[in-house]
């Protein structure tokens, strides 16, 4: 409505209705569907915009919303509790796919410590970075306006984690993947930060997400975190 420079009487007029029951629609109520499909007409819109509640798959309780956790407009408004409950709580797997994250090493004092844990219980740890010395790598400086110090944060980030190229259940590479997003897997849960254009790491927003189903937006991140850890070349212990 604001879009459209519409008041609340100006859209009852235009639909039928009085402007109490428009007052209703704005404070959350659905409308019947013949109603829906005259509101988005008289202000231009989808029906599925101004009402995702009506589509099935956007209904409470379908896999497409459901899997999806939390939202956060920017990757630094995650708490750091969610940091460290899905690293805590992991139990097969921790992928985790970037260029530096070193944010990620320092959620606790001990975090290389305690992932090194994790690994001699079992759980299988993947960490790729992004090769300090590969094009792509000065591309991302450039688009972050980092002034050259992306692959020192790379390279600093790989220092953290000096005791455990050499453990069993740890795969720590490079890789020389144009990312578009940076994917942190624990289990069947997974932090997703959609990159934003000039945006530096802790700007990009974030998806908190759980998998349900083999055909859902988890399922699609994974699958990609698989192809590009294809590419990885492991470091040398």
């Amino acid at each position: 409505m604001l879009r459209a420079g519409t008041e609340a009487r100006d859209l009852a007029a235009a639909v039928g209705v009085d402007t109490k029951t428009v007052d209703r629609w704005i404070s959350g109520r659905t409308p019947h569907r013949r109603s829906r499909l005259a509101v988005a007409e008289a202000l231009g819109e989808e029906e599925a915009t101004l009402w995702p509640s009506a589509r099935p798959d956007q209904a409470a309780g379908a896999p497409a919303i459901s899997e999806v956790v939390g939202a956060y407009a920017h990757r630094a408004d995650i708490p750091q509790d969610l940091w460290v409950s899905l690293l805590s709580g992991a139990r097969e797997r921790i992928d985790l796919l970037g260029y530096a994250y070193p944010f990620v090493l320092e959620l606790m004092p001990d975090a290389a410590r305690r992932i090194a844990t994790k690994a001699t219980g079992g759980v299988s740890v993947r960490m790729a970075f992004a090769d300090p010395d590969c094009a792509h790598v000065l591309e991302r400086d450039a688009l972050e306006q980092l002034n050259g110090s992306l692959p020192g944060r790379i390279r600093n980030a790989l220092s953290y984690l000096d005791n455990l190229t050499s453990m069993d259940n740890v795969t720590i590479g490079l890789h020389q993947i144009h990312l578009y997003n940076a994917i942190y897997r624990f289990d069947d849960q997974m932090i997703v930060t959609p990159y934003l254009y000039r945006a530096r790491g802790y700007q990009h927003p974030a998806l908190h997400l759980r998998k349900l189903t083999s055909h859902g937006i988890f399922e699609s991140f994974a699958e990609q975190l698989t192809e590009i850890w294809a590419t990885v070349r492991p470091l040398e212990a």
